[in-house]
């Protein structure tokens, strides 16, 4: 059974004060990171903050939460790629909003399935957007968080961290090396007031898959985040949307290799 620790994710002084739950987005365009957003909407009144690569994708992705019920809306600008500029944006977007109570990591790339003949600069755009990238915007916001000592970092993961497969190799390692990093440093804040909750979706049918065949249990960006805010409640450290992917890959992970690398995936 996956383990729980007692939810700290309540509101900060500041957000009582407007009945509203601070919510930071890193990765504002993301059709998965909106849908936790709507959902946690449903649950009484949040204010998002926006963080991503283009303004003018951020102010019409601002502009459809608003439509949607969700406001007001702030953004600004990072650059996953850009590595000295993280610490200032999150820093921003902290004294912006007057802190956060929930952060949500959802920057990713596909590519890199052709693994070893991948093209040089695909294969390092995709770990360094996924690794790197993410890593780094990771430890800005728990560092800000630990600052002001409490909140929750939500990290969008992927089953592909069990086992990364032939046709996914670069993607899947990328998000293993995330995935542990966000492991390793949740224990390191056991007794810190923040919490870290790793999400490991399987296929989700997003504009980022469009054209992609949709793997075995197919989900959608509303059920991961349905998952999520549950998960988010029940205080839990690790969640798989869907559940049963979470039986599926812990065989796949003991299979003989001969007899993994010979699977369809």
């Amino acid at each position: 059974m996956t383990e729980s620790t007692p939810a700290r994710s309540g509101p900060t002084s500041a957000a009582r004060a407007t009945d509203a739950r601070r919510v930071l987005l890193i990765g504002g365009t993301s059709e998965i990171g909106h849908a936790i957003v709507r959902k946690l909407a449903d649950e009484g009144r949040v204010r998002p903050f926006l963080l991503g690569r283009d303004r003018d994708a951020l102010t019409r992705a601002a502009a459809a939460l608003e439509q949607s019920g969700v406001s007001p809306v702030e953004h600004d600008v990072v650059e996953a790629g850009d590595l000295d500029s993280h610490e200032a944006a999150i820093a921003r977007a902290f004294t912006r909003a007057g802190g956060f109570d929930v952060a949500v990591l959802a920057i990713g790339v596909l590519g890199g399935h052709a693994g070893l003949d991948t093209g040089r600069r695909e294969a390092l755009e995709v770990l360094n957007v996924n690794f790197l990238g993410n890593g780094s915007l990771l430890l800005a916001t728990l560092r800000r968080l630990r600052e002001q000592g409490h909140g929750t970092l939500i990290v969008l993961s992927s089953v592909a961290v069990e086992r990364p497969r032939a046709s996914n190799v670069l993607y899947g390692a990328a998000k293993a090396g995330l995935d542990a990093l966000a492991q390793g440093l949740a224990d390191g804040l056991a007794d810190s007031g923040v919490r870290v909750l790793v999400v490991r979706p399987g296929f989700v049918s997003t504009r980022m898959t469009q054209g992609l065949k949709p793997a075995p249990f197919a989900t959608t960006p509303e059920l991961v985040a349905a998952a999520t805010t549950r998960a988010l409640k029940h205080g839990n450290h690790t969640v798989w949307v869907p559940h049963v992917l979470r039986y599926v890959f812990a065989a796949l992970r003991h299979l003989p290799r001969p007899i993994y690398r010979r699977l369809p995936l």
